[in-house]
């Protein structure tokens, strides 16, 4: 049997250099991908290569591969970028302020485009595994492309053939009408399909197909720790007796992990917990392997997401099996996997990681030394603000031991104490719902700060506290913290 065509109809074919040369110097590009894949190669990769003076503004809907973050930073063509990255060398150009960054909330980024609200956009460049004369079907992810494609007055689709077509089946595409005319979107289980697989697009915004055939860069996931294992171990067990108190929790429990290996590590060691009969299903932003080890145990009834983000391994196991996987697993625009309203509906309990947090429960996400971006929020607050449970996991020390990620007062905030239900470490699970600051500095400080910096924390809260007032520091010592 002949292989459906992955480029249907009389299309602009042209290679990937023809299809840069046709970008504005200073165009404001917005690019497909999110968790690291489902990106445009071959056209960044061209204009890196172009040698021209280019002042580009690159939005993306999440993180990107080395063609965009890399190889056009290197070629110094980047002059602004929204939300996030996540390669060494945009985020030293980010640091070093030669590239403007500004980390954005992923649930309303594609209205802050649309609305005017961040960027004027001129060209979309997408990846699809087929596309047609007014239609595309992503590939590995489908963050933003949807609205990019709507708002952008220019079309180039990179055809991949490298990703397999079947990936058409796990696509689910709405679209939310815009204010004041936005209905609730009609989604009332996890694993519900609303969509269709393709994306619509007006005919006349086409400009170029570029045939690529080029994988995503897979993620790298590192073997967990005995730190993650502890950190599971309290996650577990305290998740096991949330789900027999609360009433959200009756018939299934719907979890979101961060991006990441320990997020990874977590989902994995799920497999394990004891919910009774209650069905295990994932409402987030990232399917990563620990999911498809708990679908394939049968553990998992549903996925509901927007990126595959995979190790190769994983990328193989599901392109192999792709029609059995979508049976179970949907993928839908960012602005509908991270919306507050649905993560609201569906009850989810939310587990993200952090850079530290401090002893009345604020959160780090993204700045070291309150000063140095990392990658960005992503969607982290989309999930953390508007989950029925919100937990905070990380292991209580970096730099082998010599930092405490419990400090006396984080210097960037992300997520606030208003935020935050609880905070897991691999010595504990201090539970914050319902407690005063000062309580919440107890629990913290005894339940997950490592054993070798209690002290030290319990000495700057009883000093704080001499101070008074209801949220007590001392600024001085808390900015003279080197733990």
């Amino acid at each position: 049997m002949t292989p459906p065509s992955r480029i249907e109809g009389d299309l602009p074919v042209v290679d990937a250099a023809t299809a840069a040369a046709g970008i504005d110097a200073d165009a404001t590009v917005l690019t497909s991908g999110f968790g690291s894949v489902g990106y445009p190669k071959a056209v960044p990769l061209a204009l890196a290569e172009s040698d021209r003076d280019l002042s580009l503004t690159v939005v993306s809907g999440g993180s990107v591969g080395k063609e965009i973050d890399v190889a056009l930073v290197e070629a110094d063509a980047i002059e602004r970028r929204f939300p996030y990255q996540a390669r060494p060398p945009a985020r030293e150009a980010v640091n070093d302020e030669s590239i403007a960054f500004a980390d954005r909330h992923i649930a309303t980024l594609a209205d802050e485009v649309a609305f005017g609200g961040l960027a004027d956009p001129d060209v979309a460049v997408v990846e699809a595994v087929a596309v047609g004369a007014d239609w595309l079907v992503p590939s590995t992810s489908l963050g933003h492309t949807a609205a990019w494609v709507e708002q952008a007055d220019e079309l180039i689709v990179e055809v991949n053939r490298a990703q397999p077509r079947d990936l058409a089946a796990f696509h689910d595409v709405y679209r939310p009408e815009n204010p004041p005319d936005r209905d609730p979107v009609p989604l009332s289980e996890p694993g519900e399909r609303i969509g269709e697989s393709r994306i619509r697009f007006d005919p006349e915004d086409l400009t170029a197909v570029v045939e690529t055939e080029r994988r995503d860069e897979p993620y790298e996931f590192r073997d967990p720790t005995d730190a993650d294992g502890a950190i599971a171990a309290h996650l577990r067990e305290f998740l096991e007796a949330e789900v027999e108190r609360s009433p959200i929790c009756t018939d299934s429990v719907r979890l979101q992990f961060g991006v990441g290996s320990l997020g990874n590590a977590l989902m994995g060691a799920l497999g394990d917990a004891d919910f009774g009969d209650r069905d295990l299903v994932y409402f987030g932003e990232v399917i990563q392997d620990g999911l498809l080890d708990l679908l394939d145990d049968g553990r998992l009834r549903s996925a509901s997401a927007t990126s595959l983000a995979l190790s190769e391994a994983g990328q193989d196991r599901l392109f192999a099996d792709a029609d059995r996987y979508a049976e179970d697993v949907v993928l839908r625009p960012a602005d509908v996997s991270n919306r507050a309203a649905l993560i609201d509906r569906m009850g989810v309990i939310a587990v993200n990681s952090a850079l530290e947090v401090d002893v009345y429960g604020h959160v780090n996400s993204t700045h070291v030394d309150g000063s140095r971006v990392l990658n960005g929020i992503g969607g982290s607050a989309d999930y953390t603000r508007n989950a029925a449970l919100s937990v905070i996991a990380l292991p209580s020390t970096a730099a082998g031991g010599d930092l405490s990620r419990v400090v006396p007062m984080v210097p960037h905030v992300d997520h606030t104490e208003h935020d935050v239900d609880a905070v897991v470490t691999e010595h504990g699970v201090a539970d914050l719902r319902g407690t005063s600051p000062r309580e919440r500095a107890r629990l913290l400080i005894e339940n997950c700060a490592d054993p070798d910096y209690r002290e030290r924390l319990e000495a700057y809260l009883d000093r704080a506290l001499d101070g008074g007032g209801h949220e007590p520091h001392d600024l001085d010592a808390a900015f003279d913290w080197t733990g």
